[in-house]
């Protein structure tokens, strides 16, 4: 009676092991859906780089440096003001980015990536900081070099010197990325 308790045992352990057969795989990531990923990626990073460098920074021109928290620096500089009645920052900033690496881990495959960024991007327009606000920014790169992983499971992802032009409209993101057409939600 032990031994055979043991199998059963040992038999579940071994079935526990086993994926889900009802949990649905990913489904594929074409071209376009690998540069939505991308285009996450850098919009990511950029304001990752401006939370650590000039949130909460006195308004007027700036020009800060800091190392990527993975990896790589970034330098971002130029104005930014703020109105306080509407609960916005007004930016004309540029970021230059030198293998600035970034990791996004979520539950969505399209919102993965590990992703190393190098070149100089402007952005302008406004940044919400309350909620009667809204983000509204252009942000433009003659040349942006992307390389590292895109989606679950990873998907290798590289250009290089690439022109990028992209518009935030409150969540949205739009534009082009080596001159191929990209929407995606934040």
């Amino acid at each position: 009676m032990t031994f055979h308790r043991v199998l059963v045992l040992a038999a579940g352990l071994g079935l526990s092991g086993c994926s889900d057969p009802q949990a649905e795989p990913s489904p594929p990531c074409d071209q376009e859906c690998q540069d939505r990923t991308a285009a996450r990626a850098l919009r990511e990073t950029m304001k990752l780089v401006y939370n650590i460098t000039l949130q909460g920074n006195a308004v007027g021109p700036q020009d800060e440096t800091t190392p990527c928290p993975l990896g790589g620096k970034a330098r971002v500089f130029g104005q930014a003001t703020s109105n306080a009645k509407f609960g916005s920052t007004e930016v004309s900033l540029t970021y230059e980015l030198a293998a600035c690496h970034s990791l996004s881990r979520d539950e969505e495959a399209g919102e993965n990536y590990d992703m190393v960024v190098t070149g100089s991007v402007s952005q302008t327009g406004t940044l919400a900081v309350q909620p009667t606000a809204t983000t509204a920014l252009v942000m433009q790169s003659a040349a942006i070099t992307l390389e590292g992983d895109v989606y679950d499971p990873p998907i290798g992802y590289s250009i290089t010197a690439c022109a990028v032009e992209m518009g935030q409209d409150g969540n949205q993101l739009s534009g082009s990325l080596c001159g191929r057409q990209f929407g995606v939600g934040l």
